[in-house]
């Protein structure tokens, strides 16, 4: 009788673990909600950013712009890659196993998206230096430095609040994505030293030189992408 008594839980236990538990699942869901709000805001900037970067690019012929664009649509995947994870949870209408599977794979994509940008930027460097000797339209470029000004500004604090979040969630995809904005913050600083030095002393090889500086940036980023046991 004794143990059959011990072996009894109380119904304020009951309730207080039942708490916790709906405490836990409303915290994660509001995280989520959050989480959600932040993609949706990056990918409507990374899509402003992108097509402005490309047409002024395409106008003005810096290859500088041009990069930089092509890098705003790869992280605009990346956010479209990111919604859809974490929408699947949101929903629940996804198992834990497959969202990582889907995450990783896009992981792969983005990380082969990002070397194609090396390479077509050396190519386009080396055309842009020896070749062609393209000039850089100076009005384009004051263009092109205010959109760079915007993302130094915005990236970074946009960063702070997915890492913010990704630690609450225990996301290492949106974690990705906050190191994403990250390295768009350090890309902006390069677009605008190296747009307006050419608009200020006018060498026009300094574009096709200043978007070399993007390599390195570009090269981490995509082995970050690939990092992880399930990318091996």
């Amino acid at each position: 009788m004794g143990g059959t008594k011990d072996n009894v839980q109380h119904p304020s236990s009951m309730t207080s673990v039942t708490a916790t538990h709906f405490k836990s699942d409303s915290s994660r869901a509001d995280n989520l909600k959050r989480a959600l709000l932040l993609t949706y805001i990056t990918i409507g900037w990374m899509t402003i950013e992108g097509a402005a970067s490309l047409l002024l690019g395409w106008a003005s012929k810096s290859l500088l712009l041009e990069a930089f664009g092509i890098d705003s649509m790869i992280e605009l995947f990346s956010g479209f890659v990111l919604l859809w994870r974490l929408r699947v949870e949101a929903s629940g209408a996804a198992s834990a196993e497959r969202a990582e599977e889907v995450e990783c794979r896009a992981a792969r994509y983005v990380g082969y998206s990002l070397y194609i940008l090396v390479v077509y930027v050396v190519l386009n460097s080396g055309y842009g230096l020896f070749i062609a000797k393209r000039i850089t339209d100076a009005h384009e470029s004051v263009w092109g430095i205010l959109i760079g000004l915007v993302a130094k500004i915005g990236m970074p604090i946009l960063a702070a609040y997915k890492l913010k979040v990704a630690a609450r969630l225990n996301s290492r995809a949106l974690r990705a994505d906050a190191i994403e904005s990250i390295t768009c913050g350090y890309l902006s600083i390069v677009l605008m030293v190296g747009l307006a030095a050419t608009w200020l002393l006018g060498w026009w090889w300094l574009d096709s030189v200043a978007a070399l500086a993007l390599i390195p940036f570009l090269i981490k980023e995509g082995r970050s992408a690939f990092r992880g046991d399930c990318c091996r």
